[in-house]
C-alpha cells in the first residue's frame, strides 16, 4: 500500500504528493491499485466528502482523517492499467479552522472509498454520484446523498439527512432526528429518538421505534410502525398501514389498502379501498372508507371527543368499555331489514325512518357524540367483554 502524503500549498489547500509508483495487482479481468493517506484535523471539526463510487465512513477515537481508495480498472496490460489508474486522484483541502474537504476525481473504472474520521466530528457531508453510502459511530450531524445506491447508518448521535435517487435507506440507532428520501426503495429504521420523515417513491416503510413526530409517505408500498412516541402521519398509494402504538393522533390516508392501529390518542383515517381496524383508541375518531369494514375498539378509562365512523360498503363494529360514556347516533340503509343496526345496550332506540334504520341513545350515562353511518352492511354496537 502506498501512502499519499499531503503537502501544504500557499493557497491553504492540501494536495497529495505521490511517494513512488503505487503497486498494481491483478484480479481477474481487472487491475487493482490502493491509495491511502491521512491528515491531522480538529477532533470536532467539519468534513465534506465528494466521490464517484461507494463511500464507507467510520468514526473513531482519533484526531486525523485517514482514507483508503481502492481503484479497479480494466485493461489488457499493466502499462495500460497504470495509465488509467493515474486518472484517479484524491485531494485533501482545508478551508479555515476546523473545516476539511476530501475529493475523489475518478477516471474509467471504479473507486471504493473508506474513511476514518474523529468520532466527535461536528458535521459530515457525504456526496457521491453513484454507489452505496454507509456511515457509523459519529457524534455529529450527517448529510448523505447518492445518485444511485443504498444508504446505511448506525450509532449516530446527531441528526441525519439521507437522499438517494434509487436504493434502500437502512437506519440503525439514531439519537437525533431523521429525514430520509429515496426515489425507489425501502426505508427501514430500528430506533430514531427524535422526529422522523420518511418518503419513498416506490417501496415499503418500516420503523421499530420513533420518539417524536413521524411522517411517512410512500407512493406504492406498506407502512409499518411498531412504536411512536408522538403523532403519526402516514400516506400510501397502495399497501397496508399498520401502527402498533402511537402516543399521539394517527392520521392515515390509504388509496388501496387496509389500515390497522393498535393504540392511539385519536385517529384520522381515509381509505379508498380497504378495511379499518382500530384498538384501544381514545380522543377523537374520524374514519371513513369507501369500501371495507370498520372495527373500532374504544379505550377504557380515557376520555373521547365527538367522533364519526363511515363506510360506503361494509360492516361497522364499535366496542365500548363499561366505564366510557358516549351518545350514539347511527344510521344505515334499510334494505328491508331493521336488524341492520344491532346493539348490546338497551338504552339505544333502534327504529325505521323513511328508507333508513336509525339508532340513538346514551351508553353508560352518555357523553360525546359518536356518529355512525353505513351503507352496505350491518352496524354492531357492542359491549366490551
Amino acid at each position: 500500500m502506498t501512502i499519499l502524503r499531503p503537502t501544504i500549498l500557499v493557497s491553504g489547500f492540501l494536495s497529495i504528493a505521490l511517494a513512488g509508483e503505487p503497486a498494481l495487482t491483478r484480479d481477474g479481468k481487472y487491475w487493482v491499485e490502493v491509495l491511502s493517506g491521512s491528515e491531522p484535523c480538529a477532533p470536532s471539526g467539519r468534513l465534506r466528502i465528494s466521490s464517484r463510487g461507494p463511500v464507507t465512513l467510520n468514526g473513531e477515537s482519533q484526531s486525523q482523517i485517514s482514507y483508503t481508495l481502492k481503484v479497479r480498472v480494466k485493461a489488457g496490460s499493466e502499462s495500460a492499467a497504470r495509465a488509467l489508474a493515474k486518472r484517479f486522484t484524491v485531494h485533501l483541502a482545508r478551508q479555515g479552522a476546523g473545516y476539511m474537504y476530501l475529493v475523489v476525481q475518478r477516471g474509467e473504472g471504479t473507486a471504493d472509498l473508506q474513511i476514518k474520521v474523529p468520532r466527535a466530528s461536528a458535521e459530515t457531508n457525504i456526496a457521491t454520484s453513484e454507489g452505496a453510502v454507509a456511515f457509523y459511530d459519529l457524534d455529529g450531524a450527517v448529510h448523505a446523498e447518492t445518485g444511485g445506491g443504498a444508504v446505511k447508518c448506525d450509532r449516530i448521535r446527531g441528526n441525519v439527512v439521507a437522499r438517494t435517487a434509487g436504493g434502500e435507506v437502512m437506519l440503525g440507532t439514531l439519537e437525533g432526528t431523521a429525514n430520509c428520501r429515496t426515489a425507489g426503495g425501502n426505508i427501514t429504521a430500528s430506533v430514531v429518538r427524535g422526529e422522523a420523515t420518511f418518503e419513498t417513491g416506490g417501496g415499503d416503510i418500516a420503523a421499530q421505534e420513533v420518539g417524536g413526530l413521524l411522517h411517512a409517505v410512500t407512493m406504492a408500498g406498506s407502512i409499518r410502525i411498531r412504536n411512536a412516541g408522538s403523532a403519526v402521519i402516514a400516506s400510501t398509494g397502495g399497501g397496508p398501514i399498520d401502527v402498533g402504538q402511537a402516543r399521539g393522533v394517527v392520521t392515515a390516508k390509504n388509496s388501496a389498502g387496509p389500515v390497522k392501529v393498535g393504540s392511539a390518542e385519536g385517529v384520522r383515517c381515509e381509505s379508498a379501498g380497504g378495511g379499518v381496524n382500530l384498538e384501544n383508541i381514545s380522543g377523537s375518531l374520524r374514519v371513513s372508507t369507501a369500501v371495507g369494514s370498520i372495527i373500532a375498539g374504544l379505550l377504557a378509562g380515557k376520555p373521547m371527543t365527538d367522533s364519526f365512523l363511515s363506510t360506503g360498503s361494509g360492516d361497522i363494529t364499535v366496542i365500548i368499555p363499561s366505564n366510557l360514556g358516549v351518545t350514539i347516533r347511527a344510521q344505515n340503509e334499510l334494505a328491508g331489514n331493521i336488524r341492520r343496526i344491532i346493539s348490546d345496550f338497551p338504552g339505544i332506540n333502534v327504529r325505521v325512518e323513511g328508507g333508513q334504520v336509525v339508532a340513538e341513545g346514551p351508553v353508560n350515562g352518555g357523553g360525546p357524540i359518536l356518529r355512525i353511518s353505513g351503507t352496505g352492511g350491518t352496524i354492531f354496537i357492542k359491549r366490551q367483554q
